[in-house]
């Protein structure tokens, strides 16, 4: 299901998205609830380097853990921890490409090394 809102000059408000996608499981679809994330919110967070990812991730975690949220509250938190978990594990992932790519090109590089062939 879909939830539409208008904004105030009558356009369609796109600031959040309530549309619900759908998976499948063993050739059984199902409904993914909505996210309370904004799209804005999402860029946002796509946006962040590595470091302020992680340390708003704890506090995530922390608010949670820390209890004293009613259920909406505590949605949000935990689709926000999962936003920024996701953001910073792209980053260590990238991370981990460039680290294997130096590392490739520096044993191909070192099977050559003190000879000719290097000078190519």
């Amino acid at each position: 299901m879909s939830e539409k809102t208008t904004a105030q000059d009558g356009t369609p408000d796109t600031s959040t998205d309530t549309t619900e996608k759908t998976t499948t499981t063993n050739g059984i679809a199902k409904a993914a609830p909505a996210s309370s994330l904004s799209a804005k919110e999402r860029d946002e967070i796509a946006a962040l380097p590595y470091e302020e990812a992680r340390d708003r991730l704890i506090q995530s975690v922390q608010a949670l853990e820390a209890g004293g949220l009613n259920l909406d509250q505590s949605m949000r938190q935990w689709e926000l921890g999962e936003a920024l978990a996701k953001r910073a594990q792209a980053l260590l992932s990238e991370v981990r490409a460039k680290l294997d790519a130096a590392q490739a090109q520096q044993e191909s590089s070192a099977d050559t090394a003190g000879t000719q062939s290097n000078l190519d």
